[in-house]
């Protein structure tokens, strides 16, 4: 069994599954409860096939929350050409996908250097090999468990053997970046990333349609 993580487990319920109607509803179901992240995924159509919504949706929903960590998912084929609008809009965090033809390593300095952290976003497709350049320059390296575009799909345990690869990578280099997983994350699959070292679980079906999110939350960080 890998290791556990050195970081404290973090629940990140993702918007995407609230009623986008009533995004600000959605965002009054986490504050109720003492959850420190959000994940906000933002989609062109393009790199993934659905979209969502953009930075004046994060700069909304930032104005009625200003404590909540905005953990923003970019699955753009350009993340280089948007990355500071999101930053402008209130992300604290913007991950960025190693897949599409961009200067990956100059995105994240430019992420860096406006004072957010910055990620990177391997598609379960995608060896854990491919974060080996951006290792030690990154805040978070999320493991994509669905591959991305949809919510509400069934968790691909293929993912879980690159999960604790990079756990591995992290303890032996002494780095403390949040190991991250997002899709069909609930309360059954995410022990089984536990046990690759994961601290980070993004939620979005499963937490909204949830009878007790608090119980949800408490099986997802053990609070």
């Amino acid at each position: 069994m890998t290791s556990s993580s050195p970081n404290p487990l973090r629940l990140a319920p993702s918007i995407l599954a609230a009623d986008h109607a009533h995004l600000a509803a959605g965002l009054e179901i986490v504050r109720q409860l003492p959850v420190k992240w959000l994940h906000l995924d933002i989609m062109d159509g393009h790199f993934v096939p659905n979209f969502s919504f953009g930075p004046q949706t994060v700069a909304d929903l930032r104005k009625r929350d200003h404590e909540l960590f905005f953990d923003t998912h970019l699955m753009l084929d350009n993340p280089d050409e948007h990355v500071d609008a999101f930053i402008k809009a209130g992300a604290n965090l913007v991950s960025i996908h190693v897949e599409p033809d961009y200067d990956v390593e100059a995105t994240l300095e430019r992420i860096k250097a406006a004072g957010c952290q910055c990620g990177i976003v391997l598609n379960p497709g995608t060896p854990a090999e491919a974060a080996l350049p951006f290792i030690r320059k990154v805040d978070l390296i999320l493991v994509m468990t669905v591959w991305p575009g949809f919510g509400g799909q069934s968790f691909i345990e293929d993912t879980l053997p690159k999960m604790g690869l990079l756990h591995d990578w992290r303890m032996a280099r002494n780095l403390n970046f949040r190991l991250e997983v997002d899709g069909g994350i609930d309360l059954e699959t995410a022990p089984l990333c536990r046990e690759q070292g994961v601290d980070t679980y993004v939620a979005g079906t499963a937490f909204f349609k949830a009878e007790d999110r608090a119980a949800f939350l408490k099986g997802i960080e053990g609070a």
